[in-house]
Formats: C-alpha cells, sequence, structure tokens
C-alpha cells in the first residue's frame, strides 16, 4: 500500500485539466464506478490515479488552510466585534451616568430655585403687609389732623369774630372818647339810656373772651403735638420705605447674579451636551460602517455554505469546515444583532441629548428673558424711587 505524502509537500500550483471525465453508473444493481465511456477496459491509468490523489491532497489541504484562515478571521472579527460591543456598552453606560448627573444637577437647581422663589415670595409678602399696616396706622393720624384742622378753622372764626367785635368796640369807645361839650356832633339821644336786654356784663364779656383765647391755645397745643406725631411718623415710614427699597435693590442685583451665573452654567453644560452629540453622531456612524462592513463577510460565509451544499453523495459531509463555516455565521449574525442593538440604544442617547439640548436652550432663553425683565426693566423704574424728601411729603 502506497504511504501518503504529507500535505505539505503537494507544490501549490494549479489544478493539472483532466484528461476526460468518467461517468459512473450509480444505479441499482450495478457496481459503481464501471467506465461507461471511451473504449478503457480499467477506470483510470496509474498516471490519473496519482494524479487524483495528488489532487485530492491538495484539494484537502487547500481546504484545510482557507478553513484556518477562515477561523483565523471569524475570531479576529468575533474579538473585535465584541471588543467594539464592549466599548459601545460602555460609551452608552457612560452617556447615561453624564445624563443621570446632569438630571440630578438640573433637579437640584430647580428646586433650589423654586425653595428660594418661595422664600421671596413670603418676605416680599411680609413687606406689603408692612406697607399695609403703615397705611393703616397713617389712617388715625389722618382722621385726627383732618378734625383737628378743622377745630383750628372754626375756632380761627369765632376768634376772628371776637377780635372784629374788638376792633368796632375799640374804635367806638375811642370815639366816645373824644367827645366833650364842645363837640360839635354830639346830640340828644333819649332811648339810649336804657340797657339792652342781651348787652353783656363786663364779666361775661371778659369771660367770653377769655374762653375763646383758652380754646384756641388749647388747639394750638393740640395741633403742635399732631405735627410732631406726624412729623414722627413720616419720618420712619420714610427711612423705612428707603430702608426696604435698599434691601429690594440688593434683592434684585443678587437675583440678577444668580441668573447669570446659572445661565453661564447652563451653556457650558450646552456646549458640553453638543460636543456629545457630535461624538455620538461619529459613533453612530461607525456602528452603521461596522454593521456594512460584516455584509461582505456574510456573504462569503453563506456562499461557501451554499456552494458546499452542492457536494455529492457522502462527500455532503459536516466535516471541520462546514462547522467552522456555520459557527462564522452565527457570530457574524450575533455580532450583527449586537452592533444593530447598540446602534439603537445609541440612536436613542442620541435622541435624548437632543431633547437634553432643547431644553437647555429653552431654560438659557428664559434666564436671558428673566435677565431682562430684572434688570432692564425692574431695576429701572426703581432709579425712580422716591428720596426721602418726597416720602416725608416735603416735595
Amino acid at each position: 500500500m502506497t504511504k501518503e505524502p504529507a500535505p505539505q509537500s503537494v507544490p501549490a500550483s494549479d489544478l493539472p485539466m483532466k484528461l476526460s471525465e468518467v461517468a459512473l453508473n450509480t444505479g441499482a444493481y450495478s457496481s459503481s464506478g464501471l467506465a461507461t465511456a471511451g473504449f478503457r477496459t480499467a477506470k483510470y491509468l496509474p498516471g490519473e490515479w496519482h494524479q487524483s490523489n495528488y489532487d485530492m491532497y491538495h484539494k484537502a489541504f487547500a481546504g484545510c488552510k482557507q478553513g484556518e484562515h477562515d477561523r483565523a478571521e471569524a475570531k479576529d472579527l468575533a474579538e473585535y466585534t465584541a471588543q467594539r460591543a464592549q466599548c459601545a456598552q460602555q460609551d452608552s453606560t457612560t452617556a447615561l451616568g453624564h445624563r443621570l448627573q446632569n438630571t440630578h444637577f438640573w433637579k437640584s437647581e430647580l428646586q433650589k430655585e423654586i425653595e428660594d422663589l418661595d422664600a421671596e415670595t413670603n418676605l416680599l409678602a411680609a413687606q406689603k403687609l408692612r406697607l399695609e399696616r403703615a397705611l393703616d396706622a397713617t389712617e388715625v393720624p389722618h382722621a385726627i389732623a383732618t378734625d383737628n384742622l378743622q377745630l383750628n378753622r372754626d375756632h380761627k372764626e369765632i376768634c376772628e369774630r371776637d377780635w372784629s367785635d374788638k376792633v368796632e368796640t375799640y374804635n367806638i369807645d375811642d370815639k366816645c372818647g373824644r367827645y366833650n361839650n364842645q363837640s360839635t356832633n354830639v346830640q340828644f339821644h333819649p332811648n339810649s339810656v336804657k340797657f339792652e336786654e342781651s348787652a353783656s356784663t363786663p364779666e361775661t364779656w371778659a369771660k367770653f373772651t377769655h374762653d375763646n383765647i383758652y380754646r384756641a391755645e388749647r388747639e394750638k397745643l393740640a395741633s403742635g403735638n399732631l405735627r410732631v406725631l406726624i412729623d414722627n411718623i413720616l419720618h420712619d415710614v420714610s427711612e423705612d420705605l428707603r430702608r426696604q427699597c435698599d434691601t429690594v435693590n440688593e434683592a434684585f442685583a443678587k437675583r440678577c447674579e444668580e441668573l447669570e451665573d446659572t445661565k453661564h452654567k447652563l451653556e457650558y453644560h450646552l456646549k458640553n451636551v453638543l460636543r456629545e452629540i457630535g461624538a455620538q453622531e461619529a459613533n453612530i456612524a461607525a456602528l452603521k460602517q461596522a454593521i456594512k462592513d460584516k455584509e461582505a463577510p456574510m456573504k462569503v460565509a453563506q456562499t461557501r455554505l451554499y456552494d458546499r451544499s452542492f457536494r455529492p453523495n457522502v462527500e455532503l459531509c459536516r466535516d471541520e469546515a462546514q462547522l467552522s463555516l456555520i459557527s462564522e455565521v452565527e457570530e457574524l449574525t450575533e455580532s450583527i444583532a449586537a452592533l444593530k442593538k447598540k446602534l439603537m440604544e445609541s440612536e436613542q442617547t442620541l435622541r435624548n441629548l437632543e431633547d437634553t439640548r432643547m431644553d437647555l436652550e429653552k431654560d438659557i432663553a428664559v434666564k436671558k428673558n428673566s435677565i431682562f425683565i430684572d434688570r432692564q426693566k425692574c431695576m429701572a423704574h426703581r432709579t425712580r424711587y422716591p428720596v426721602a424728601l418726597k416720602l416725608a411729603g416735603y416735595q
């Protein structure tokens, strides 16, 4: 029996062309392999038999080498795909972690803003209540001042009438004092010697004037005390309003600084999100290219399996090459499925980043509008706040 040569001794060259094709009778009751073509009495010549063996060795050797090459490529591809999948998963996990951090940060910021706004609202409501109470406190002095002013006017009229009567009486008595026996404008008035029923006595006359002066002095003293009280109230109110104005101005300035700081932070995070969006788009493009790059190996492996399915008879064997090809297709299928899954996750991450970008841009626009309202409108109006003299009623 001839010893089989080692596969490595077969030279790597093109297979020689067969001299003839022999049809095999494979029917029932037939000896397989009988020559049915030509006029030979044997199936093959010795040279053809050796050449056929060499061809089979070469084919087996080439098939093994190709199988080893395919398996090496499949292994490298599997490792590359696994590495890519692991990197993509890490990127997605990192992106989700950043998303959680950003969400927690903005949730905390919003909670802080809500608490600050609630505290500011309570402080403003307390100041409004103080203003209302201050206005209520001025109503009583205002009513007292109004009543006192009316009493002053009434007593002024009484004193003016008394003064007018005194002036007229003084002129009459002065005129009477100038009469003498040589006066030419004197005459008889017989009815003037009787007393008028409405005439006052010297006591009632003096008491009437004394009472008028006393009431006038009393009203003047009350009016002076009231003026002092009003001055104190106006001074306290004006000082309180000015202090409150300064407090509100400081609160507006602090609020504008907080808004500016928050806007800068939002713009910083928006910049990072935009950079991450660019990186994620590049990652998605790389995943799509990786999926596309596996189409050719998949076609090659499936085509090999398809062509090998036409091997005749017992040659249709589940050999190592067949199992390797099946394993390669399965690994490629799993790799493509993993890449597509990672692609979907990356696309979802990109959509989340786009939503975050829109939210950040909207929030930045809101912050800019808030800064414009507080700084350009509210603070501009507050520059026209009344001065202390005007609040005290002197202007």
